[in-house]
């Protein structure tokens, strides 16, 4: 296993510079790598492997920081990691962060080709579609692996995975379920009724009420949930691709649910109905 230097790498050092640049999309479109900043991510990062390929390529620490996740500094090694020790103020230039945890990881891009996650079947998957704030797309990520989702899709009119906004966002989760990214919506769209996943689009504006969905237990098949933009949601032209239009229903005085908050809701009641012998019906329902 690659040792830890046991001094201080230079701020000038070459290693410090490649990191750096990877705060600029076109510098980690070049090398195929990306920044996990903190001991959660790098932790996941560290035993994370793709086709049996390390995912965790190098780690910077403070030596603080080594001391307290000796842990982690053990795992990166052992994933075959290159781990250097370096001051706080060498962390703070290559990370994005206002407050740095001590912890970046140079990871490798982790992505999976549109094609094998169709191959798999899934059940349960999340189209983000022209979602352009990197800290919504992180936490969507994050929210469908909780829901038990099998894959992520970013089409081609999203945010960049590897935004490292999204990835803090992400908390890790960003390594555990597959994630296409720079797919069409219409191939998106195609490719899964194909494999005989339901498309629903989540929008405020839907025909359809969620929670009457539920109650007529149609929502226990496969299905897969497009999320729109922020601002504006979904275009109608993202919208016309769908079985159907949904909208989460508003019981109170809330103007709107933000686009986090919608997809937990919609990706929760899919698992649910899922989980249910015959789908998901109201608890009232005699």
């Amino acid at each position: 296993m690659p040792p830890v230097s046991p001094e201080l790498i230079s701020p000038r050092s070459a290693r410090v510079n490649a990191a750096r640049r990877l705060a600029k999309r076109n510098f980690r479109g070049k090398d195929r790598l990306f920044l996990a900043e903190g001991p959660q991510a790098v932790r996941e990062a560290a035993g994370h492997r793709a086709d049996g390929t390390p995912t965790l390529v190098e780690l910077f620490a403070t030596v603080e920081a080594a001391e307290r996740y000796a842990d982690i500094i053990g795992e990166a090694r052992q994933a075959g990691a290159r781990v250097h020790l370096a001051s706080e103020d060498v962390i703070a230039d290559i990370s994005t962060t206002v407050t740095p945890q001590g912890l970046v990881g140079v990871c490798r891009f982790l992505d999976t080709p549109f094609e094998d996650i169709l191959a798999a079947r899934p059940r349960l998957v999340a189209v983000l579609a022209h979602v352009r704030d990197p800290g919504n797309a992180g936490t969507v990520l994050r929210c469908a692996d909780a829901a038990g989702a099998e894959a992520v899709v970013l089409t081609d009119a999203s945010v960049d995975l590897y935004n490292p906004k999204a990835v803090r966002a992400s908390v890790g989760s960003l390594f555990h379920l597959p994630v296409a990214v720079g797919v069409p919506v219409e191939r998106a769209v195609q490719g899964l009724k194909e494999a005989g996943v339901r498309i629903l689009a989540a929008d405020g504006a839907g025909d359809r009420d969620l929670d009457e969905e539920l109650d007529k237990g149609t929502m226990g098949g496969p299905t897969a949930w497009v999320f729109g933009n922020e601002a504006w949601g979904l275009p109608e032209e993202t919208r016309a691709l769908a079985d159907a239009v949904v909208r989460v229903p508003i019981h109170g005085k809330a103007e709107s649910l933000n686009l986090a908050t919608a997809a937990a809701v919609c990706l929760y009641a899919s698992a649910r109905a899922q989980r249910a012998r015959e789908g998901c019906r109201s608890v009232t329902e005699s």
